[in-house]
């Protein structure tokens, strides 16, 4: 992964916008985890496109690289970059919680491009390191991303996990922090502090190190040169923010899950590509 010249990051973020559009008509007729699928979204876009061993054509390739989304609720975002990507149909979204696919609230692996089931949250670092010992065992040379909410740290399997990565050695091992200071309707710092992230990996035997989770050349810096320490696992702190790209709902607790109306909708795409803020009413699911 060389510098990123203008051209590449004009094409990221086309890619990057696209998906964000994807995420928001995928949150009418239902409703999707809009908030943090819009703070993932460059993130996997950049994984996706510049980063992981994989293509439709070798989906199933042994020799691949991995992703697991743990933060399973943020699956528009991972359709969205399936689809656009080529790993299924753009189409295919249009069945978004109807019962004859399986485009759901939670990961499946059924579609295309899903290596895991996911959604209820701290298991899928421990998926992820019985995939990378396995690597490291049969002496090959693929590696191992998992994408982790930061309200997820809240999970004790999480901790567990970073354990036996360091103590394994897994330096094939990847986890990438979508750290945009939510959980569910709650800032994680209100709830239950994370802070120093970085230095709480670190002390679990990881390398760590933080960067801007929407600036395509911080990400890219960021996983550049891995493994950073030989038989170190690495941890990546993205700083991102929810609802990225809807200054209407960018960083609001009240916007994590919503169902909005199919007008709302269209007013919030105008809203993602410059136009003024989409005066949305529908309510929030609240969680206490």
């Amino acid at each position: 992964m060389n510098e990123l010249g203008p051209s590449c990051r004009a094409e990221l973020a086309a890619l990057a916008l696209r998906v964000r559009e994807h995420i928001v008509r995928m949150s009418a007729d239902g409703g999707c985890f809009i908030g943090a699928s819009l703070s993932c979204a460059d993130i996997l876009v950049y994984l996706y496109a510049r980063v992981l061993r994989i293509a439709p054509a070798t989906a199933a390739d042994p020799g691949r690289d991995y992703f697991f989304l743990s933060k399973g609720h943020d699956v528009p975002a991972l359709y969205g970059t399936l689809a656009e990507l080529g790993f299924i149909p753009r189409a295919r979204l249009e069945n978004h919680l109807k019962p004859s696919d399986r485009i759901y609230w939670h990961p499946n692996r059924a579609v295309p491009g899903v290596e895991f089931h996911s959604g209820s949250l701290g298991h899928l670092l421990s998926v992820a390191i019985g995939v990378a010992l396995d690597i490291k065992l049969c002496a090959e040379d693929g590696r191992v991303y998992v994408l982790l909410g930061d309200g997820e740290l809240d999970e004790g399997s999480i901790w567990e996990a970073c354990l036996v990565a360091h103590a394994q050695g897994l330096d094939n091992l990847v986890a990438i922090v979508d750290r945009n200071g939510f959980q569910a309707n709650m800032a994680t710092e209100d709830l239950l502090p994370l802070e120093p992230l970085d230095e709480k990996f670190r002390a679990f035997g990881w390398s760590a190190s933080t960067c801007d989770g929407h600036d395509f050349s911080s990400l890219a810096a960021a996983l550049r040169g891995l493994p950073r320490e030989p038989e170190r696992p690495t941890a990546i702190i993205a700083r991102t923010v929810r609802g990225k790209g809807l200054p209407s709902i960018e960083g609001r607790a009240d916007r994590w899950f919503v169902s909005f109306t199919r007008a709302e909708v269209e007013a919030l795409l105008a809203e993602l590509h410059g136009g003024g803020p989409a005066a949305v009413t529908s309510e929030a699911r609240i969680v206490r």
